[in-house]
């Protein structure tokens, strides 16, 4: 089983960082394949909306790691998405590599958008400063699960589950909950 990881936390020690690591760790207990990304160490140009890679399937812009990275999710069985919570959404730098992917996600059809990575699974983990549960009432974290459910949704990947942590200023360490979490999430990949 190939899974990728990818990181939108620009924390390399964090609590999303940290999280991700012990699904890491898990997946390769099990003897998984794991590719890990951090959305902030890639090079990405942004998208400039000509709508050509919808038609082509291939983005007119130079090759950059938007492609390396969306051959990653091609070639993944699974992906693990941890994006800390902007203004209610995900990091600019996830969107904008997501924004790249497009082509390679979803098929433009005269009706509804063809998804073009059934089969493949997700899991999905936010963080907020804003505390619990007011991270989720206030659609903090909620609000870039929202995102990313949308965005993977359109691709056809289905969702295992989710892990959205408030309170982050006042409590920035893991918990064993934490942990616990993390290791069972992962457990329902396989």
């Amino acid at each position: 089983m190939n899974i990728l990881i990818i990181n939108a936390s620009p924390r390399k020690n964090g609590l999303i960082s940290n999280m991700l690591g012990i699904m890491r760790a898990r997946i390769e207990e099990k003897g998984c394949n794991v590719e890990f990304v951090r959305a902030n160490d890639l090079a990405v140009k942004p998208c400039t909306g000509c709508m050509s890679c919808r038609k082509s399937a291939k983005c007119v812009l130079p090759e950059d790691d938007s492609q390396r990275v969306l051959k990653l999710l091609q070639d993944a069985d699974a992906v693990i998405v941890g994006a800390p919570c902007y203004w209610g959404n995900i990091p600019g730098q996830l969107k904008l590599l997501f924004d790249r992917m497009v082509y390679g996600m979803m098929r433009d059809t005269p009706r509804f958008p063809e998804p073009l990575m059934k089969g493949k699974r997700a899991i999905l983990i936010s963080t907020s400063t804003t505390p619990y549960p007011f991270n989720r009432l206030f659609n903090q974290t909620h609000g870039a699960i929202r995102a990313l459910k949308e965005i993977l949704g359109y691709a056809g990947i289905k969702l295992v589950g989710t892990i959205e942590r408030g309170g982050t200023q006042m409590h920035p360490e893991l918990s064993d909950k934490d942990r616990r979490k993390c290791e069972k999430l992962v457990d329902k990949l396989f």
